[in-house]
């Protein structure tokens, strides 16, 4: 056995690479270190890590002499970074080269959700154009107001895009940004009851968990869409049923959810929200470039070179 594992539900391609360029052998999952003896484990240095599974203090025990977790992934909240950095662990990420597809994607939930592209599809399949002619009219969405809850990465691509729609920009985050005149709130409530539609682009973990409140529903309002592509964790989850339901806001374009992809069964009962199966950065060029972004960081792990994304 070498000295990487890969660890989660890799794509062929993917872990054919990691067999190639690092000998790695593969892990269904972090509970899948019980398989493995104790001797196995020592020789353990790296971790290619894909997945939601807790990769805890008790999962890093296991491997005595391990030194990296390669995330594949922008988010990291299912790594325990404190523990890894207690136990001198370093931990990379897949950030950047995946900003455009999540970006895009938010911006056609909001697209999607708005102007009601899948009921529109199902109009014309159905036979309903023909029998019944023209579907409901939908809504607008260009020269609007968006709010972007936290404006990192992803969350600027959003806003560049949104801003080519002639929206007016508002946007939370922790400490104002450089922007071209948009407008910060210091307050996310404020955020929400400013705009008319507010994309959710926060990190996940547990200082986020439950953020979007019902107070910060309630202030988006009855016309205000919310699109969700970060966690969904960060959003009550439970308090947005009932808003939804309630019709307390008008629709969500959702990517993430609390429980998947076992999601809550009253989402599939609502007609004001579009979901997806946590695609943000699922196309067939981002994925390559991720998984050659971890490649790299193993690499220069091995070579005992400076990491390219280090998050601790």
């Amino acid at each position: 056995m070498k000295d990487i594992l890969a660890i989660g539900a890799y794509p062929d391609w993917a872990l054919d690479a990691l067999i190639e360029d690092f000998g790695a052998r593969q892990l269904s999952g972090p509970e899948a270190l019980a398989e493995l003896s104790q001797e196995e484990r020592g020789r353990v240095r790296a971790v290619a890590y894909k997945g939601h599974k807790a990769f805890d203090a008790s999962v890093m025990d296991m491997l005595p002499n391990l030194g990296l977790i390669a995330n594949f992934g922008v988010g990291f909240d299912a790594i325990d970074i404190a523990a890894a950095s207690e136990r001198g662990i370093k931990v990379t990420n897949t950030p950047d080269v995946l900003n455009d597809d999540v970006a895009d994607l938010a911006v056609a939930l909001l697209i999607g959700q708005s102007r009601k592209l899948v009921e529109g599809s199902d109009w014309v399949r159905s036979g309903q154009w023909a029998e019944k002619g023209e579907m409901p009219m939908n809504r607008k969405v260009s020269g609007g107001k968006a709010g972007i809850l936290g404006l990192g990465r992803i969350g600027r691509e959003i806003a560049d895009r949104l801003a080519a729609f002639k929206m007016e920009m508002h946007y939370y985050a922790r400490s104002p940004k450089d922007t071209p005149g948009w407008t910060y709130h210091s307050d996310p409530v404020e955020l929400a009851g400013a705009v008319d539609y507010l994309i959710v682009s926060l990190v996940g973990g547990p200082a986020t968990e439950g953020f979007v409140t019902a107070g910060m529903l309630d202030a988006l309002g009855p016309d205000g869409i919310i699109v969700n592509i970060s966690r969904g964790s960060v959003i009550d989850e439970a308090a947005l049923l009932d808003a939804l339901e309630q019709n307390r806001i008008r629709g969500a374009g959702l990517d993430v959810f609390a429980s998947e992809p076992n999601i809550d069964p009253r989402f599939l009962a609502l007609d004001n929200v579009l979901l997806q199966p946590h695609q943000g950065s699922d196309t067939v060029e981002t994925r390559a470039a991720m998984a050659s972004l971890q490649r790299d960081n193993l690499r220069a792990f091995r070579k005992g070179e400076a990491l390219l994304t280090p998050v601790n």
